[in-house]
């Protein structure tokens, strides 16, 4: 039986909890406002403390049954004689027993192997007992919590406080899954990171300038020595906050500035919008425009102009196309710093006899530098881990150049490399991509805490 069928019934019977404690608090108000007298709270608090007790427990552990259940399920299917008849481990064993539990739970009509065939019908005996368990305990438990509710339930009873105090722990909650999933993030990689350094020397990785890992051959065989990312950090910064900021910096910040200082109204609500949806395009799709027409004509240009090393994969081409991509990111940040300005320093600065291209220049940018500066760190963080564009544009190359019509890889292109191969998890190759992606992650960490500092020490605050 599905997960869903338990937290559904808790949630009816949490509703079911609502409308009976709402009336009773009614009647009970009814009979003490006879004597002069209220509730301390207000009928709808009465229902919601009612409906909370009922529902958040049992809803909890529905949810916490629909995760351990499918390991008792299988105990209880692999324990019949059935299954002596499969293999003792491995990947063979592991594909049957998922070939049997997906036809039992109805996600699969036919079994390819007999060996499945044999070991539905426990999964299924299993999967409706372990159902009708969870459903019996949500049940208990809502019923127990409704209960204790609503007998708790008296005319002193403060059910408003409770009830904050309940949205407050679940607010509380709600705020702590982003700080803890990014501790969850920061120590799966580093655990893995700390592997690989136990392999490759932390200085060869750092400080090495080849960088040219073999997935499937041993590490006795001496490529351990292979691992020197420079040539991968120097392609990231290369095209990601060099190339792409040449690009994203000044069409960013002049558009931001036309848009506050020069364009109409009608202008603004028309232009803004179409600028913004260039945020909201897909990062394939600007890997399809750079691979399919950009990077030809980068290449076409190179040879143009006599390169012959122009490549049809490019630094060029990859950093043109993120450089658009960030657009909207610049110029949203420095169109917000820019009307936050005072109209009153604009007025003074033009009442001076200033122009108006000079109170922008001497007055409106300064004042809105830090928040410009904010929004090309944040920019750079954005584009140093973009993926899609740098896979499909340019290049597997790790090499030290300044040409950018030639081909050059980046750590998240080496990442996705090292991780969809056929190599074991073991091996340095593999465990090489979560040290990219730590470094990867200090350094964005690093920027955006930069861009937060920048805005704090230099912000003006204006009355």
């Amino acid at each position: 039986m599905s997960p869903a069928i338990s937290v559904l019934l808790a949630l009816a019977l949490g509703l079911a909890a609502w409308l009976a404690a709402r009336a009773r608090a009614w009647t009970m108000r009814k009979n003490l406002r006879a004597s002069g007298r209220d509730l301390a709270s207000l009928p709808n608090y009465h229902a919601w403390y009612a409906a909370l007790w009922t529902a958040v427990p049992a809803t909890v552990f529905a949810t916490a049954w629909a995760a351990l259940s499918p390991r008792l399920v299988a105990a209880r299917a692999l324990a019949d004689p059935a299954a002596a008849a499969l293999p003792g481990f491995g990947f063979q064993r592991d594909a049957i027993v998922a070939e049997a539990q997906a036809i039992a739970s109805g996600q699969a009509g036919v079994a390819f192997n007999s060996l499945a065939t044999g070991l539905v019908a426990p999964f299924r005996e299993a999967m409706q007992f372990y159902g009708l368990i969870g459903i019996a305990l949500t049940l208990v438990l809502a019923l127990a919590g409704g209960t204790y509710a609503l007998v708790s339930q008296s005319a002193t009873l403060n059910a408003r406080t409770r009830v904050e105090q309940a949205l407050m722990m679940g607010l509380l909650a709600a705020s702590l899954i982003a700080i803890l999933t990014t501790f969850g993030i920061l120590a799966s990689l580093a655990f893995e990171t700390m592997r690989f350094f136990q392999i490759v020397s932390p200085v060869d990785f750092l400080f090495g300038t080849n960088w040219t890992p073999d997935p499937m051959s041993g590490v006795s065989q001496g490529l351990k020595t292979n691992y020197g990312a420079v040539p991968l950090f120097w392609g990231t910064v290369y095209v990601g906050a060099i190339i792409a900021m040449i690009v994203a910096i000044p069409l960013g910040l002049m558009s931001a500035i036309f848009l506050t200082q020069y364009a109409s109204q009608q202008v603004r609500s028309m232009m803004k919008p179409v600028l913004e949806i260039l945020a909201g395009v897909p990062t394939v799709v600007y890997g399809y425009f750079a691979a399919l027409t950009v990077a030809p004509a980068v290449r076409d240009l190179g040879h143009a102009v006599g390169i012959a090393s122009a490549s049809s994969e490019s630094a060029l081409a990859a950093g043109l196309v993120m450089g658009v991509m960030i657009i909207p990111l610049v110029s949203s940040m420095a169109d917000d710093s820019i009307a936050a300005v005072p109209q009153a320093m604009r007025d003074g600065s033009l009442a001076m006899g200033a122009t108006k291209s000079e109170t922008i220049r001497k007055v409106l940018l300064p004042a809105a530098l830090p928040g410009i500066v904010a929004g090309v760190m944040l920019a750079v963080s954005r584009a140093i881990g973009e993926t899609m564009i740098v896979v499909m544009a340019a290049g597997a190359i790790a090499r030290l150049t300044a040409n950018p019509f030639q081909s050059i890889t980046t750590v998240t292109y080496q990442i996705v490399a090292m991780l969809t191969g056929e190599g074991s998890f073991d091996h340095p190759a593999t465990l090489s991509a979560f040290a990219l992606g730590f470094v990867l992650f200090l350094v964005t960490l690093t920027l955006n805490f930069i861009a937060l500092r920048v805005v704090k020490r230099f912000r003006e605050a204006y009355e």
